[in-house]
């Protein structure tokens, strides 16, 4: 036996980690034993892509350094093999529910979104996150870049550099052929823009299908959409 992987997805504003936090509470409620978890993950690779999501890595000289999309994606990829390694299938093996908000979905997203040559990069992506356990859910939270950007000034924080509303509108797109980008996987759609317990409700139903019928003998869900 092992345990469940669960995914949370979205672009910036989507509610992925109020979600991931809800579901937990509902899961361990239950009963469950619940491991939550996000990536960028706090480790020394997760640490230093922070930093640049924030704008904060410099140089020798102390100016202000950015990394191209293709640098994030091989640090994101390597901090998700490290993620694999000291927090996912440890937790799977305990036959534990993991609960991430976000995996390779967002790097297939985000950067694809942010290459020179747009979606031509996807195979070179997916190749970097080959050695990546495939979810046994995958939930996107289906949400307008407008209603995203409203939730990101009301929370208040600096904005992140991927937090463009342009960028984000293209993001929303992508998101939601999601399936596309994950051939293979199990990928349910649901309606983010919802109040957060009715949003819950549909993540909950995603899962407990999936949960209840395990990964070896359930069926696609490829595309399924509560919106």
């Amino acid at each position: 036996m092992s345990g469940w992987f669960i995914v949370i997805e979205g672009i910036d504003g989507c509610g992925s980690t109020t979600q991931v936090r809800r579901l937990a509470t509902e899961l361990r409620a239950r009963g469950r034993t619940v491991v939550t978890t996000c990536e960028p993950t706090a480790g020394p690779v997760g640490a230093l892509i922070r930093q640049a999501l924030r704008r904060q890595l410099g140089d020798s000289s102390g100016d202000q350094r950015s990394l191209d999309w293709a640098t994030l994606a091989l640090l994101f990829a390597a901090d998700r093999v490290d993620h694999n390694r000291t927090v996912i299938e440890p937790a799977l093996a305990r036959e534990q529910i993991v609960i991430s908000d976000r995996y390779d979905l967002s790097s297939l997203a985000y950067q694809s979104a942010t290459a020179d040559s747009g979606s031509q990069a996807l195979p070179w992506i997916r190749q970097l996150n080959s050695r990546a356990r495939r979810p046994d859910l995958t939930v996107v939270l289906d949400v307008s870049a407008e209603v995203a950007g409203e939730r990101r000034l009301r929370r208040g924080a600096n904005t992140e550099l991927f937090e463009v509303d342009e960028l984000q509108r293209r993001l929303a797109a992508v998101y939601a052929r999601a399936e596309e980008l994950v051939p293979g996987d199990r990928v349910c759609h649901v309606r983010g823009e919802a109040s957060e317990t009715a949003i819950l409700a549909d993540v909950l139903r995603g899962v407990d299908e999936v949960i209840g019928m395990g990964p070896a003998i359930a069926p696609p869900c490829q595309g399924t959409s509560n919106r």
